[in-house]
C-alpha cells in the first residue's frame, strides 16, 4: 500500500491519489452494507427536483450547520447556488430516487468546498464512503487541486471518514473543525 492509501473498516482501501481513469467509472453500482443496490452517478441541474424531495425528507437532527434548509422553497434556493459551472456533483440513487448527494463548489480562493449528505435510513452503509471516493475522483479529473470542508466538532463518524480519505484538520474550534485535502 502506498502512502496515499488508507484502510477503512471493511478492509477495502480508499486513496486520495485518484486517477482520471477512476473518474471514467462513473456511473457505477454497488451493493451497500444493507444489501441495497445503489447507483453512483454524476449530478446536474436536471436533478434539482429530485434533490429537493430528498432534502425535504431530512429530519431536524440530520441537518448540520444550517443545511440543508428546512422548507422546499429554501432548499430550492440553496440548490440554485450549488450549480455554478465549476461545481461537481455526485448522487447516490436507490429505487430511482436520490438517497445521497455530495458536491464540490468553488470557494473563490482556488479551493473547492466539499459537502456530503446521506438520508438517515441509508447512513452507516458505506454510501457516504462511495460518494466521497467518486466525488474526489471526479473533482481531480476535472482539475480540482484542493478541497476543504467544515464539520461539527462532535461528528466523530464524519471526521473519521474524512481523515480516512486523507483530509487533515487545519482549524479546530469548540463547535467546528475545518479540514483540507490536496488532490
Amino acid at each position: 500500500m502506498d502512502d496515499t492509501s488508507t484502510d477503512i473498516d471493511d478492509g477495502r482501501t480508499m486513496t486520495s491519489d485518484l486517477t482520471d481513469s477512476e473518474y471514467a467509472l462513473l456511473p457505477y453500482s454497488f451493493t451497500d452494507d444493507e444489501g441495497r443496490e445503489i447507483r453512483i452517478r454524476r449530478g446536474s441541474e436536471d436533478d434539482v427536483d429530485a434533490l429537493v424531495a430528498m432534502y425535504a425528507d431530512f429530519e431536524s437532527e440530520d441537518r448540520s450547520q444550517g443545511v440543508p434548509p428546512r422548507t422546499e422553497e429554501q432548499i430550492r434556493d440553496w440548490l440554485g447556488y450549488l450549480f455554478p459551472e465549476d461545481a461537481y456533483h455526485v448522487i447516490a440513487v436507490h429505487d430511482d430516487r436520490p438517497v445521497g448527494h455530495a458536491f464540490l463548489v468553488p470557494a473563490g480562493d482556488g479551493r473547492h468546498e466539499l459537502a456530503i449528505f446521506v438520508l438517515r435510513a441509508y447512513q452507516a452503509a458505506h454510501i457516504g464512503t462511495e460518494l466521497m471516493d467518486a466525488l474526489l475522483g471526479y473533482g481531480k479529473a476535472e482539475g480540482v487541486t484542493e478541497v476543504w470542508l467544515s464539520v461539527e466538532a462532535w461528528n466523530n463518524h464524519a471526521i473519521t471518514l474524512y481523515e480516512n480519505v486523507g483530509f487533515e484538520k487545519t482549524r479546530t474550534e469548540r463547535t467546528e473543525v475545518e479540514m483540507t485535502l490536496e488532490l
